[in-house]
């Protein structure tokens, strides 16, 4: 807003609501590259690491552990391990983490009609 000199006004800066604590820790954990992806690509069910790993595009195998390992510590996935053989590991949403559905599909959702502009992303 400018007023009638054409200097800018600002607004109360009381007008502006504090952060919930659960909104700063939800970004806090979901806000980090890859981490929504990954959560969205095992909402289907159980997916060994190297499907998982192919499934997202650009993510190294270090950073899908990691961040698998977080997600495990928030206790919204859970590490099986297939005895094998072959040994191998896969990993499924627990009931903390299949809750974070609704959400995922109304951002996704979101996303199309606001994000996406004739099949390209913003």
């Amino acid at each position: 807003m400018a007023d009638e000199a054409g200097k800018t006004k600002h607004q109360d800066t009381g007008a502006c609501s504090r952060v919930s604590d659960g909104i700063t820790q939800v970004f806090g954990l979901l806000g980090k590259r890859w981490t929504g992806v990954i959560l969205a690509s095992l909402m289907e069910g159980p997916v060994h690491f190297a499907d998982l790993r192919r499934s997202i595009a650009g993510i190294s195998e270090r950073m899908l552990s990691d961040r698998l390992v977080e997600l495990a510590a928030a206790g919204l996935v859970l590490r099986e391990v297939d005895e094998g053989p072959p040994l191998r590991v896969a990993y499924r949403l627990t009931d903390r983490g299949a809750a974070l559905k609704p959400a995922l599909t109304e951002l996704g959702d979101w996303a199309e009609k606001c994000l996406l502009k004739d099949g390209e992303s913003y």
